[in-house]
């Protein structure tokens, strides 16, 4: 189920680290919704996240930051449903009933969160459902973030992009390219480094490019 409104409710903010669940987090908490944890799912070895290809280190100084506890899920493709809905169903038991998500419009994606959290009767808000993509990304700059591009897919974006802060300059460069500049469509990825909702800016080194399953990653630590 997914619900409007999260207004005094304790919820936990499905966390990749980059622009779209930063400002899925940012609107539950405009809506008054009590944040408990942000969930951030990692792949087998724990090394990095699932998405977007963060280190451990960078996703916990962001969660520092942000003043909400980090609970960190590792899985495989194969088993990352049933750790996902593992981790949800220890949240309902915490008395953590609402999942704040950052989809935006492609059905597939709202469709496997509304079954996976009715699977434990834990109810969705999706705040940035169905809002235009260039509304959403105008909204963002707009409110003080900062994110950097960590990676792009090889056959949409070109490796430029990568270290790039997202700026209006880049969205329109991003347009010329050829794309969405949303990348609702997973053509690039980010890591949010300061803003609104951050005590302190997160300080990131670079160490290089890595490329894994079609995309081009940023090795990025984080910096004490």
């Amino acid at each position: 189920m997914v619900i409007t409104s999260i207004k005094g409710r304790p919820f936990f903010c499905s966390w990749s680290g980059g622009k779209d669940s930063c400002l899925a987090l940012y609107h539950a908490l405009q809506n008054q919704g009590i944040p408990k944890a942000l969930l951030t799912m990692f792949i087998d070895d724990g090394q990095r996240s699932r998405s977007h290809g963060l280190p451990m280190g960078v996703i916990q100084q962001q969660a520092q930051a942000l003043g909400i506890p980090l609970i960190a899920r590792n899985a495989s493709w194969d088993k990352y449903e049933e750790v996902f809905t593992s981790a949800l169903r220890d949240f309902k038991q915490d008395e953590i009933g609402c999942g704040v998500f950052g989809d935006i419009d492609l059905e597939p994606h709202l469709e496997w969160v509304e079954r996976v959290c009715s699977s434990v009767a834990v109810e969705a808000y999706e705040p940035l459902w169905k809002k235009p993509r260039r509304e959403l990304l105008e909204e963002f700059l707009h409110l003080g973030f900062t994110a950097t591009i960590v990676a792009v897919k090889q056959d949409a974006l070109d490796v430029g992009f990568l270290s790039r802060t997202l700026s209006k300059q880049v969205v329109l460069e991003m347009e010329e390219a050829g794309i969405d500049a949303s990348g609702e469509e997973g053509e690039y990825h980010t890591v949010v480094t300061s803003g609104p909702l951050m005590s302190s800016p997160i300080r990131i080194e670079t160490k290089g490019q890595v490329v894994r399953n079609g995309y081009c990653f940023l090795d990025i630590e984080a910096v004490n």
